[in-house]
Order: structure tokens, then C-alpha cells, then sequence
């Protein structure tokens, strides 16, 4: 299965999964490039994923659904006007001739989940390289709980969230931890591949283990702490 992203919006990920000539869209926050892509590439559409409500990662569902009327949508309760199939955590379900894993992965929203599908984690806005996303619901405590359910996963899962903040992660992970040889190094690789316009993702949970402050904090009031000053940092 290879894994491809679609640079979408400002800074928004549209991953497109393929094997042979069947693909699987996770997160369409625009449908354009998507459709570009399908046509170009000659894919025949397989299923839709979403993570969660947020505009940038289902706006364009409805306009790829026009031009793929049969495809199914698998996403959460927070997403069941654009679904064929809501998915809650412990589902499974199969695309691509592999089974996909649902895990809940709330905070950032009310009912966010990813998906796990082998070796690949779609975390939508749950995860970042260095970071998670802001704690939109005010459920800290959710967000946490997720950043655990991550924390459980094997070193060697990528990591495909749906937006490069990997930089500025980091810089801000540096302001927190300047002697962090880990953080130091990788901010250093992540420069470089910006420098060139490269996606920093995917990353893997293992580096992110290493790297990111918000799954090291051992507990829902650090956690909170660092969330809060992330928000002010930029």
C-alpha cells in the first residue's frame, strides 16, 4: 500500500492511499486537487475517511461524492450527515483488502477517532509531529486519553496527521527543552526538508516518543500546562 499527501488549504494533508488502482481519501478538505489527483493517476475510488467535523478536513466530500456517487464515507458520530458508515471506537472495517482499526481520539473534538490500517496511523488532528492539536472541546482530560491511546502503539507505525506544524512544534518544544539533544537533531533535519518545501511527515510513533513534549507529559495537568503555552507560542 503506498501512502501519498495532497498539500490542501494553508497547510492541510489529504492523504490518498493506493494499491494497484484502487485509492482510499482520508480527510477531503477540498475535493480539486483531489479529483486531479484520482483522474491523473487513473484511481478508481475506494472509500472516504474522516477524522473529524472540521471544515478543512470534510469540505470537500460532498463535491468528490458528486464525481464518486457510490463510494463509502466511514467517519464519527460528529460527521454522520456525510457518512454511509459511522465508525466508533473498537470498529473495524475493511478497505483495500486490509483491516482498518478505529480508535476514539477526542479534545481536539467532541468525537475524533483514527484510523490504523497496518503499519499506517491517519490521526487526523489528534497527533502532530511534535505536538497534538488545540484542545477545542476544553476536554483536556479526552485529549490526553488519546495521547495515551497513541502512546500504546508500536515504534515502528507512521505517523499521517493532517497538517505540517512539525516546525514550529519543535521550535517550540526547543523553548521548553534546549538541551534536548532529540529535539535539537530533528528540528535541524525538519528545517532542511522546509527549506526545500518537503513534507516533514509521516513520522513514526517512535520518534515522536522521543520528540514530543505533549506525549511525554505524565499526566492530564502537565499535559494541560504545555497545551496552554503551545496555544501562546509562535
Amino acid at each position: 500500500m503506498n501512502v501519498q499527501p495532497i498539500e490542501a488549504l494553508s497547510d492541510n494533508y489529504i492523504w490518498v492511499m493506493d494499491e494497484s488502482n484502487r485509492a482510499v481519501v482520508v480527510d477531503p478538505g477540498e475535493s480539486a486537487k483531489v479529483l486531479g489527483y484520482l483522474k491523473e493517476n487513473q484511481f478508481n475510488l475506494e472509500a472516504i475517511l474522516l477524522t473529524h467535523e472540521h471544515d478543512d478536513h470534510i469540505g470537500g466530500v460532498k463535491e468528490v461524492l458528486a464525481d464518486y456517487p457510490d463510494v463509502p464515507v466511514y467517519g464519527p458520530k460528529e460527521t454522520e450527515q456525510l457518512n454511509t458508515q459511522t465508525v466508533e471506537d473498537g470498529d473495524t472495517f475493511e478497505v483495500l483488502d486490509q483491516t482498518v482499526q478505529v480508535f476514539k481520539t477526542a479534545g481536539h473534538s467532541a468525537e475524533h477517532i483514527s484510523f490504523l490500517i497496518g503499519s499506517a496511523l491517519f490521526c487526523g488532528d489528534a497527533l502532530f509531529s511534535g505536538g497534538c492539536g488545540r484542545v477545542f472541546t476544553g476536554d483536556y482530560q479526552a485529549q490526553y486519553d488519546a495521547l495515551q491511546v497513541f502512546n500504546q502503539l508500536d515504534d515502528g507505525i507512521f505517523v499521517y496527521a493532517g497538517h505540517e506544524y512539525t516546525q514550529t512544534n519543535l521550535r517550540f518544544a526547543q523553548s521548553i527543552e534546549s538541551t534536548n539533544e532529540s529535539i535539537s537533531e530533528e528540528l535541524e533535519q525538519v528545517n532542511a526538508l522546509r527549506e526545500q518545501d518537503d513534507p516533514t511527515l509521516p513520522s513514526t510513533i517512535g520518534k515522536e516518543k522521543r520528540i514530543n513534549l505533549f506525549l511525554k507529559a505524565d499526566s492530564v495537568e502537565k499535559f494541560t500546562d504545555l497545551r496552554n503555552a503551545r496555544d501562546g507560542f509562535s
